[in-house]
């Protein structure tokens, strides 16, 4: 397929790109580098020489968009450029609808307008539900977000609907818990894992907001990419939680990473902050289901690896 990834330089998306490429396809990654690093993606060298990758750097709400879509015959759009930061998103909404609402419908317009057929979308499991009568929520709880960021996804979410019942286009939304792995950056919920790898293995003390009774769903990035890959052909019209169904405390998380790491000091703890969850599990039973997907990396096992990447990471840059 050819297929073009919006938010492809970051975290996530260059997890995703990597595996798209070794799948065979024909990648054009879209990211304006606001929090993705052009780094990420140097495992693209030989597909690039073989016209199979390529780059834009430019803003999703910018109409220099249609270079990725005009006269390339593009087959399906995987959307993960976001403004993800709850704080942020609490800070300045008008910033956060205007990348996570009117961003994403410059995407699907543009998509449209080409030839797309499929539109694969990216959500929030950890915030489009808000608090949870149920845990692990599933997808028909009711939604009712507890941030600007939880209120965009769900907004895009509608417009996506939209572009299906009136435009014809075919598509899948993923609901992601709390992704972790290799290449994180400590912006977003999630961020948490890669900000206690880096102040733990410099030695230092991290901060926890709040009591850290608070949960999460952790899930290694690695799985993530395979539900992408699962979606590409499967789950039309569908909303769907991608996560563990397992809460993990952030106190929990601290422990479990002091170990792996041999940090022997304790968390700082400061108050909590406006807008995030105090609990969040995600039931992906309908995942499995309409996917054939189901997550494969206990939380150890992928902490273990992500503290591995973060201390090689850290020794190459000392020298």
């Amino acid at each position: 397929m050819r297929i073009v990834v919006t938010g492809g330089a970051g975290f996530i998306g260059s997890n995703l790109v990597d595996a798209l490429l070794e799948d065979g396809h024909t990648v054009t990654v879209v990211d304006n580098l606001s929090t993705g690093k052009f780094e990420n993606l140097l495992n693209v060298k030989e597909a690039a020489r073989q016209n199979r990758f390529f780059f834009l750097q430019v803003d999703i709400r910018d109409s220099a968009l249609q270079a990725a879509f005009k006269g390339k015959d593009q087959d399906v759009v995987i959307h993960l450029a976001a403004q993800c930061d709850v704080r942020v998103s609490v800070r300045d909404p008008l910033e956060d609808a205007d990348i996570n609402i009117l961003g994403t419908i410059n995407v699907l317009k543009t998509a449209v307008e080409n030839g797309v057929r499929r539109f694969i979308n990216t959500s929030s499991g950890g915030c489009v539900y808000g608090e949870p009568e149920v845990i692990p929520v599933g997808e028909d709880a009711p939604r009712r977000p507890d941030s600007p960021y939880g209120v965009s996804k769900g907004v895009a979410e509608e417009y996506i609907r939209y572009f299906q019942r009136c435009k014809g286009l075919s598509y899948c939304t993923l609901a992601l818990a709390n992704v972790y792995g290799p290449r994180q950056n400590p912006f977003g919920e999630a961020g948490v894992v890669a900000i206690f790898a880096g102040k733990m293995l410099n030695g230092q003390a991290p901060y926890i907001y709040g009591d850290g009774k608070q949960t999460r769903d952790f899930i290694y990035v690695g799985d993530v990419v395979e539900a992408y890959r699962a979606s590409l052909r499967r789950g039309e019209g569908e909303f769907l939680n991608i996560g563990t169904g397992t809460e993990t405390s952030v106190n929990q998380l601290f422990q479990m990473m002091a170990e792996i790491v041999g940090f022997e000091g304790e968390p700082l703890y400061a108050p909590p902050r406006e807008g995030e969850l105090r609990r969040i599990a995600l039931d992906c039973r309908r995942a499995g289901k309409v996917l054939g997907w189901k997550p494969k990396v206990d939380l150890r096992e992928g902490l273990t690896r992500t503290v591995e990447w973060y201390r090689e990471s850290l020794s190459r840059t000392r020298g």
